[in-house]
């Protein structure tokens, strides 16, 4: 039986991938656990950006349900298990980078919408399939989904169970960019590479301020100091200089993150 969850490294890039395809790389709790391992893993070797994609035809259509049972379950799987997953990806200190093909749907769509950007194929099936079974959208959907359409198509999503596909995501703001079904795995990594050669100290920071101004809050005199201190910051790392550097020696700059 192969590994569940795979995590693959090419220089400052990280390939976190769900390995189950034959089931829609949906998790059980044995893929909840070896994905929180490869997180750990990260934070002991952290890379300069990462993309989390699925293996087949879906990226993931979920928590998996097949020994489900009604009317016995509670929220401990959830709370313990599936939640720290999605919390824990939505803090990582780096560029993150989704690439969706087929269903991202439930936990999948949150998986996906806790990373930075965003990359769907057209045949991309995002969305809650939460009204056909009398659930509760989880993972953290409702907070990034009205962070990116708002509470009225947010709403429109959970009330009438309809899925977007790839092109439409996009239209709506869920999803950065689309692809070619066979074209989006390597678009993604084309992405991520450029990021992780960029000055990736500096994309941290404003990563850091944005994770503010969406969590608590922050007036335009709080961001305006929070970049402040961020810009003197910047201004002593190592990519500052290069970049600066190079800028006056008509030059491509060579970042390292520091």
């Amino acid at each position: 039986m192969s590994d569940p969850i795979l995590l693959e490294r090419d220089g400052g890039v990280a390939e976190l991938v769900l390995n189950r395809p034959e089931r829609r790389n949906a998790l059980d709790r044995a893929a909840a656990a070896a994905f929180a391992a490869a997180l750990d893993e990260l934070e002991k070797n952290p890379p300069r950006a990462l993309l989390l994609r699925g293996e087949g035809k879906g990226f993931c259509a979920g928590r998996d349900l097949s020994d489900a049972e009604p009317l016995t379950e509670d929220a401990e799987a959830i709370v313990q298990e599936l939640n720290p997953l999605i919390a824990r990806l939505s803090s990582l200190p780096y560029p993150t980078v989704a690439a969706v093909q087929g269903p991202a749907l439930g936990l999948g769509l949150g998986l996906a919408l806790a990373c930075d950007l965003l990359l769907v194929a057209e045949g991309a099936k995002i969305g809650s399939p939460f009204a056909a079974i009398g659930a509760v959208l989880d993972s953290g959907a409702h907070l990034f989904l009205t962070a990116r359409i708002g509470p009225h198509r947010t709403l429109e999503l959970l009330y009438t169970g309809r899925f977007l596909g790839g092109r439409e995501a996009v239209e709506w703001g869920v999803a950065n960019q689309v692809h070619s079904d066979e074209a989006l795995l390597d678009s993604a990594r084309s992405l991520v590479a450029t990021i992780a050669a960029g000055p990736t100290s500096a994309f941290a920071a404003s990563k850091a301020i944005l994770a503010r101004v969406t969590g608590e809050g922050l007036s335009l005199a709080d961001v305006l100091a929070a970049e402040a201190a961020a810009q003197g910051a910047a201004a002593r790392t190592h990519d500052y200089g290069e970049g600066i550097t190079a800028f006056q020696e008509k030059r491509k700059p060579t970042f390292t993150g520091h």
